[in-house]
């Protein structure tokens, strides 16, 4: 294998002058600089991490901390993240700390402790679990996907402008017996569920609907929208002709279940979730798009630039969701014709 000697022998140029090329630690002239790559590249000569980060003062290596690994949304965002990652050539390591598991708390007290990364990214953390101030106490960047604080730079969507938003179509339809199906159901209700449900609720008393507003909790997936939907719809009396689901899985879970009770989706029912999941195309869904991948990615360009300037205040990033309409929703029963479908509409 060649060695940083090798590339300097190549370049024409010392063996520092080599590696402060290679690691970005200390001046080299640009024309060097494409010299020494080029060996570099010639040769197969990757740098190895021990050795930039003894050169730089860095690991280069980002740590990465989320609830749940195998969730559609945290599972997006982390390919967003390591995407963003490898085309820097950093190294990644994944905290999963379950809220559910016993090993959480020893992943804030010790493993992070380590500080075995440049810089954390934090999917998902609640606030009310106390947890920020350890984050903040190691004495790394920190950036958030979903959070609050002003603490730490966070990129989110509005969560509660989202709700609002799916709310309001299903008001402007002509619906008036609207329910919310979703979050209340776990003992670790994200903060994100809470203001969706506040979005609703304020879309409803804005229209003069308070009274009709009704919450029925779920479990925050696709088996948890379908048994939350069975009862809600499982008799005829008081039945809402629409549903906002806190998600696109809850959502999904509820055309399912209306399905099998013979409800006719949207003649009968209309649905609107929020994220544009993979599956919202196949079941027709309407829904409010967020781009988990995409916040993936701003996080890392955001924790990059806090590495590079420590000093660099905090901003809070919130995305605006995107309406798109398809054939889950439509006006109720004796109201008119169905809506075009497929169509997006911008925040």
């Amino acid at each position: 294998m060649s060695g940083i000697s090798d590339v300097a022998k190549l370049a024409g140029v010392g063996k520092a002058t080599a590696s402060r090329a290679l690691t970005g630690r200390g001046y080299v002239s640009e024309p060097t600089k494409v010299r020494v790559e080029e060996a570099a590249r010639t040769l197969g000569y990757v740098p190895s991490t021990s050795a930039v980060s003894l050169a730089t003062g860095r690991t280069q290596n980002i740590g990465v901390l989320m609830p749940y690994v195998t969730r559609w949304f945290f599972a997006e965002v982390l390919e967003g993240i390591q995407a963003a990652l490898i085309e820097r050539g950093l190294d990644l390591t994944l905290y999963d700390a379950n809220p559910t598991s016993a090993g959480r708390r020893q992943i804030f007290e010790h493993y992070l402790a380590r500080k075995r990364f440049d810089g954390l990214i934090a999917v998902g953390l609640e606030p009310e679990l106390e947890e920020l101030p350890l984050l903040m106490a190691i004495g790394k960047p920190v950036v958030g996907v979903v959070g609050e604080g002003s603490e730490t730079s966070v990129i989110e969507i509005d969560d509660h402008n989202a709700a609002r938003r799916a709310t309001d179509h299903l008001i402007t339809l002509g619906h008036r017996r609207i329910a919310f199906v979703g979050g209340g159901a776990e003992d670790f209700w994200a903060h994100v569920d809470r203001r969706r449900l506040e979005g609703y609720r304020q879309a409803m008393a804005t229209a003069g609907l308070a009274h009709e507003a009704t919450h029925t909790p779920s479990r925050i997936s696709l088996p948890g929208g379908y048994a939350a939907a069975v009862d809600l719809l499982g008799t005829s009396e008081g039945r809402p002709t629409a549903v906002v689901a806190v998600c696109d899985e809850v959502a999904v879970g509820a055309i399912i279940a209306a399905r099998r009770l013979g409800i006719s989706v949207p003649a009968d029912l209309s649905v609107v979730g929020i994220d544009d999941h993979e599956y919202a195309e196949t079941f027709a869904l309407t829904t409010l798009e967020q781009k988990p991948r995409q916040q993936g990615v701003k996080a890392v360009e955001l924790l990059m630039s806090e590495i590079a300037d420590p000093s660099r205040a905090p901003v809070h990033i919130t995305l605006q969701p995107r309406l798109i309409v398809r054939a889950s929703t439509a006006p109720p029963r004796g109201m008119g014709s169905v809506i075009r479908t497929d169509s997006t509409f911008d925040a």
